[in-house]
């Protein structure tokens, strides 16, 4: 005898809130969170809430649907108890780095990988990419980095100035 899932009405309304809250993401953090407690995910969902991104436990058949729809596969990270990060732009590292942090601090949290503009990253890829520095840090690298020349242009130039009393005679200029 072959088991078929009966479509409900009810089903098709969860699929589709879930596909429409999916759409509104550009990344996916799947993680296992047996063993978390209330206050843990609440704790959770309110600092990724800070940093732009959602913390959902979702069902499993509903969300693999969902993302199916939205032309993504993950069914190999969409077995047992599953929560899902759901992340916007170039916020996902920060994301991760929070995931970890939460999982170092006791919670018991373990990310299963994720799905990250389209590709798929193992756990230990997540991990390795949740310790790269975020973009506003490299902007801000960069930033100091292209600034150092200058920076030491005008040191120099004050330095001369200052050893000569701040006067210049005009022999010195030509």
């Amino acid at each position: 005898m072959d088991y078929k899932t009966r479509i409900t009405p009810a089903k098709e309304d969860a699929v589709k809130a879930l596909k429409d809250e999916f759409s509104q993401y550009t990344g996916y953090i799947f993680t296992d969170y047996r063993g978390m407690t209330v206050e843990q995910i609440t704790a959770l969902r309110r600092t990724l809430m800070k940093k732009d991104a959602a913390y959902r436990v979702v069902k499993n058949r509903f969300a693999k649907i969902a993302l199916a729809e939205l032309n993504n596969q993950a069914d190999n990270q969409l077995v047992g108890p599953t929560a899902i990060a759901l992340v916007r732009g170039d916020e996902a590292n920060v994301v991760a780095k929070e995931l970890f942090a939460a999982g170092k601090e006791g919670t018991p949290i373990q990310v299963k990988g994720a799905m990250l503009d389209g590709k798929f990253f193992s756990p230990q890829e997540v991990e390795a990419f949740s310790k790269l520095p975020t973009k506003l840090e490299l902007i801000a690298s960069l930033m100091g980095t292209m600034k150092a020349p200058v920076q030491k242009l005008a040191a120099t130039l004050l330095a001369y100035v200052e050893k000569h009393g701040g006067s210049v005679s005009a022999t010195e200029e030509n």
